[in-house]
Parts: structure tokens; C-alpha cells; sequence
């Protein structure tokens, strides 16, 4: 009995910490997919409900969100516009992909092709692409901000960040 009293102990240790990490994930209820989208419209974003489907971090602002609907209907969330461009680069429905940005301007879902974006906001995963309805000369289109997001000139981007806030 004392040569195995060492591995029940463990044992149970371990069985409760599984039990202990299965019953906060039960409590939280996470969402990073809706089913059912075929209208392709953008969805409501419950805060600190939702995770990014590129990053999974919670959502806890809508500012920069994304939501990206396959041809299927399946709605993945983003919390920062440079994660969905990473995330869709190398999917299949990548060009049939219907794209919501939340607009800085506006307050309102746009279409992602339309929007024009910013090089320097302030973004949760530091991108520094913000989406706004309204165009003025510092903004830069969808596939100027997605070719810069795939090449990596972001302001995580230390050269980049230099040159675009002097930092």
C-alpha cells in the first residue's frame, strides 16, 4: 500500500485539475463560430463572449472587430482587422469570403472591401489598422492594407512603426 499511496495522490491531483480546468470552460461558453449565416450579414458581438478566431483572445470591444462569413454560412470573429487577413490568407473560400469591419467613423458594420483604413491606430493585437467609412488622404484601401498586413508592415513592425509614428 505505501508503494502505490505516492501515484493515488497524483492521481487524484490530477483528476482534479482536469475537473477543476473542464467546469471553467463549461462556465464561460466561449463563441468562435456561428453556424447558420446563409443571410451573410454581420452578427451581434456579445463582449468578453466571443473569441478571436485567429488569436483566441476574448473579444472586449467591438471597435476593430471583424466577422468573416464562409460560403457555408459559418461566422468566425475577430477582434483586430490584421487577424482576420492573417487567418483568411490560406483558406479555400478566401475569395468568396463575405468580410465585416466595424467602422471607427460610423459605428457601423461595413463591408471590408469598402472600407478605407487607417496605418496607425492603436489596435488589440497592434496591427494599427483601423476600418473607416469615410475617406480622407491618409487612409489606404482594402488590398493595400491586406498586401501590407501578409507582407508584415504593421506597427508591430519595428522599421514600420519608425516611420509612421516617429517611435
Amino acid at each position: 500500500m505505501k508503494k502505490i499511496a505516492p501515484f493515488l495522490v497524483v492521481l487524484v491531483m490530477i483528476l482534479g485539475i482536469v475537473s477543476l480546468f473542464l467546469s471553467l470552460g463549461e462556465k464561460q461558453n466561449m463563441i468562435v463560430i456561428k453556424e447558420g449565416n446563409t443571410d451573410k450579414l454581420p452578427l451581434e458581438i456579445e463582449l468578453n463572449k466571443y473569441q478571436d478566431s485567429d488569436c483566441g483572445m476574448v473579444i472586449e470591444t467591438t471597435k476593430y472587430a471583424s466577422q468573416v462569413i464562409s460560403p457555408s454560412g459559418k461566422t468566425y470573429f475577430f477582434h483586430d482587422h490584421g487577424g482576420f487577413v492573417h487567418w483568411l490568407k490560406d483558406k479555400e473560400f478566401k475569395d468568396e469570403a463575405v468580410i465585416w469591419v466595424m467602422s471607427v467613423d460610423s459605428k457601423k458594420w461595413i463591408k471590408a472591401k469598402d472600407a478605407y483604413y487607417s496605418i496607425n491606430d492603436i489596435t488589440p493585437m497592434g496591427y494599427g489598422f483601423g476600418a473607416y467609412e469615410f475617406d480622407d488622404d491618409s487612409k489606404i484601401d482594402y488590398e493595400t492594407m491586406r498586401l501590407r498586413m501578409l507582407r508584415g508592415e504593421t506597427l508591430n513592425n519595428d522599421k514600420i512603426r519608425k516611420q509612421i509614428l516617429g517611435k
